[in-house]
Formats: C-alpha cells, sequence, structure tokens
C-alpha cells in the first residue's frame, strides 16, 4: 500500500509535491480528480473484475491506481512526468499486478501488449487526439472510461445536425457505444481549471468496416460547407452515382449524415474500386 496520502485535500497534494520537489507541469494538462465519490463512479462504471487488465493512462500520484489495485485488477499505467513515475514506483512497484510504461501514451500505447479495459482522467492536451489514434489503429477496449474536457464529451456523442458533431464523433460511435456519466466542476480537480469535464463511458461495439472507411469520414468533414457530390470526387468520377445507390441526396453535407450513411457511403465506393 502507498504511504498516507490524502489525495481528496489539496493542501494535502500540495505539501506532498512541495516535498518532494515535484510540481504541477500545465503542458502535460496535469488536474487531480480530487473528488472521491466522482472517483468511485468512474471506476464503478468500468465494471470490471478481479485479474481483469486495465490501462490506466494519467495515472497522476495513483489515486485510482490505488483503488484498481485494491479491486483486484491487474493495472498498466502510463505516465509521461518523471517525478510522478518516481512516486508511482514507490508507491506501487513492488506490487504484483501493477506495471509502468514511461513516456508520452500518443506513442508508448503501441509497446503495450493486451488490456481489455481502459481507465483515463485523461488531459485535455491530448485526450481526442488519443482517443481518434486508438480507433482508427484498431487498438479497441472492451470498454473505456475516461474524463475529459466536456467540450470533447459533448463531440464524442453528439447527434448528426448538432453543433457539435463532427468526424470524432462519427468516428467514437463507429467503435463504441457512447454514454456520457457525470459532469466535473473545476472543484472536483487540482489544480482547478478553467472548464468544466465529463466522464464518458465507451463500450465496444463489434464490427467492420472497409478500408476506406476513416478516410472518407475525414475527408467529407475537412470541407464540410461543401455538399456530398462536390467532397466525394476525390474519391471517384461519379459521385452522383454512388450517392444514388446510398439513397442520399447529392446536396446534402457531412453533418448531415449518420454513421449508416457514412458507412454505406464507404462500402459504395469500396465496390467501385474493385470493379
Amino acid at each position: 500500500m502507498p504511504p498516507l496520502i490524502n489525495y481528496d485535500a489539496p493542501a494535502s497534494l500540495k505539501a506532498f509535491l512541495d516535498e518532494h520537489g515535484l510540481s504541477m507541469k500545465k503542458r502535460f494538462g496535469q488536474n487531480f480528480l480530487i473528488n472521491p465519490t466522482a472517483r468511485r463512479r468512474l471506476i464503478d462504471a468500468l465494471s470490471i473484475e478481479p485479474e481483469d487488465e486495465v490501462w490506466e493512462i494519467g495515472p497522476g500520484l495513483g489515486a485510482m491506481t490505488a483503488e484498481l489495485l485494491e479491486r483486484g485488477a491487474s493495472v498498466k499505467t502510463f505516465e509521461i512526468d518523471a517525478g510522478f513515475i518516481r512516486v508511482l514506483q514507490d508507491f506501487f512497484g513492488g506490487h504484483p499486478r501493477f506495471s509502468l510504461i514511461p513516456g508520452d501514451a500518443l506513442k508508448t500505447w503501441r509497446t503495450a501488449g493486451t488490456g481489455a479495459y481502459l481507465l483515463g482522467n485523461l488531459p485535455y492536451t491530448i485526450a481526442a487526439r488519443l482517443l481518434g489514434v486508438l480507433i482508427e489503429e484498431n487498438r479497441l477496449f472492451t470498454r473505456m472510461v475516461v474524463t475529459v474536457q466536456r467540450e470533447v464529451a459533448q463531440r464524442m456523442s453528439a447527434l448528426p445536425g448538432s453543433k457539435d458533431y463532427s468526424s470524432f464523433s462519427v468516428l467514437c460511435a463507429s467503435a463504441y457505444r457512447v454514454t456520457p456519466l457525470m459532469v466535473l466542476k473545476g472543484s472536483s480537480f487540482y489544480p482547478v481549471p478553467h472548464v468544466d469535464s465529463q466522464g464518458v463511458r465507451l463500450d465496444l461495439n463489434k464490427r467492420s468496416y472497409p478500408a476506406c472507411f476513416h478516410k472518407v469520414v475525414r475527408r467529407l468533414f475537412t470541407s464540410r460547407r461543401k455538399t456530398l457530390k462536390n467532397n466525394l470526387r476525390c474519391f471517384t468520377d461519379a459521385p452522383e452515382d454512388v450517392l444514388r445507390q446510398c439513397s442520399i441526396a447529392s446536396d446534402r453535407r457531412a453533418e448531415t449524415l449518420a454513421l449508416e450513411e457514412f458507412i454505406a457511403l464507404a462500402e459504395a465506393l469500396d465496390r467501385r474500386a474493385f470493379q
């Protein structure tokens, strides 16, 4: 068990950081989740059993790491801050179900091996990029529970036609069933951020897509004010034929398409490529 440290009290955390010559680094987007009820609810939402393998991204000083280990999980943490890495190794390094991968999770995840679940109080600076990369490169989890900036959470669960709907919304929906959880005000964190956060649960949808699916989604949203007919010209010289096959009007735009319509377009383009 780690030394006594009050993960819920900013004064205690600051004293610990000062005592060990550590500091919060803005470039890493570090904010400790000091709300114990929120931490428990997030781990509860992960719905893990003893011996389940969990990746934890952004462990900080190990508040949720300790709870995951107590619940019997095998925990693989990803931490970029050299000072926090030393603390985590001191606290948990002797635990048989704990391992740590140092460095930038955007790069190191490829070397991490297995893990069925992911938990993360994700740094604001990498949250959307990390989730996007994991999905596009098919590193999928049975379930993920993450804390992200509320704006990112809204994009993750946005519906077609809404102001928050984007290629990221389609990407998340293509791999997971997205369920928004609690909103977390700045007071739930130390240091206090200037924006609200939100927990999100993502449950895996097992389905396959044409190889061009992600490319089609990205391209259609890159020039989102163009009609589908004009955007599809970079894929085919007969965009109206493709749209007709999918029963989609040629004057529609990307932000109006549902996931199934993106899939239909990708499948139609994929078939044409092999004709």
